[in-house]
């Protein structure tokens, strides 16, 4: 299909995965698209003893965990900490974990990766450890089939669907507003996207239905399924691991979504159609059109 078909002409200016659920994310030239998304993203995640979940709601220092994703590993470093490394084929002990209402298989990273975690994110407590785990690829976990209109989309531990996008233009129209309540703009990270787009009006990644991503392998389809309703994660400073409120207060003003009932959102939730297997890379041209519903 020609460009001219197209309402809306867009590039990649920026890719993201966020290895270790809720931790920092790893910013990267290029992404391998799976099924469930980018390869590695949400593939691993801290549970508490009883095997829930647990993000920056909780623990807001997950913010200060960078991962960086090497030949054959992750490392993760955090402020006073030696450097944990998780080789990309070790697993341990089978186990049940529990995301929001879902109980899926994963595998238990053992007790060093236990005591990194629990060192540094409950220090001198005497809460329950906490233990890492990996989700299981043979286990399927889909996303809800009311917004994905049937289609069996499956995620690992995400929230709820395979790929987050955002675009520059809406984190601009966001800061204009904070700069003039007096506040420090924000960047790109406190929303957690996995794809950026450049080249698009603020928040014109709503009104699209399908994103036509033209790869060097033909092309990859991602459909706009959720409105991505935001809880108070955005006013965790990622430098610091510190709560605000000014981020959330911002949105509320603008952002409050009626499919949502009031819940603000910023970016959208979508799932893979096509393209499984190919790379997506910065400056990938992108184009779509505009539903009006």
């Amino acid at each position: 299909m020609s460009s001219s078909a197209f309402d809306l002409q867009a590039t990649i200016s920026r890719l993201f995965i966020y290895p270790v659920k809720s931790c920092a994310g790893v910013e990267l030239p290029d992404v391998l698209l799976t099924e469930t998304g980018f390869e590695f993203d949400r593939a691993w995640m801290v549970v508490d003893a009883d095997g829930s979940y647990l993000t920056q709601r909780e623990l807001p220092r997950m913010a200060l965990i960078r991962p960086q994703m090497k030949h054959s590993e992750m490392v993760l470093r955090a402020p006073g900490m030696l450097a944990l490394h998780i080789a990309f084929d070790r697993v341990e002990q089978p186990m049940r974990v529990r995301i929001w209402d879902d109980v899926v298989e994963a595998f238990d990273m053992g007790d060093i990766a236990a005591q990194w975690f629990s060192d540094f994110l409950q220090p001198g407590s005497s809460a329950k450890r906490l233990r890492m785990v990996r989700f299981d690829p043979e286990f399927q976990r889909l996303s809800s089939m009311k917004w994905t209109g049937g289609i069996e989309a499956p995620n690992q531990f995400a929230d709820g669907f395979p790929v987050l996008v955002a675009s520059e233009a809406s984190l601009a129209e966001l800061n204009l507003r904070l700069e003039a309540a007096g506040h420090a703009a924000v960047g790109m990270e406190r929303f957690r996207p996995n794809l950026v787009l450049a080249g698009i009006e603020a928040h014109d990644e709503d009104r699209v239905e399908l994103l036509h991503i033209a790869t060097g392998e033909g092309e990859a389809r991602l459909r706009n399924v959720k409105p991505c309703k935001r809880c108070p994660i955005p006013d965790v400073d990622p430098a610091t691991g510190e709560r605000g409120t000014a981020v959330g207060a911002a949105l509320q003003s603008y952002r409050a979504d009626a499919r949502l009932d009031g819940a603000i959102t910023f970016g959208v939730n979508t799932i893979v159609l096509q393209g499984v297997d190919q790379l997506l890379r910065r400056g990938q041209r992108v184009q779509a059109n505009l539903r009006f519903d």
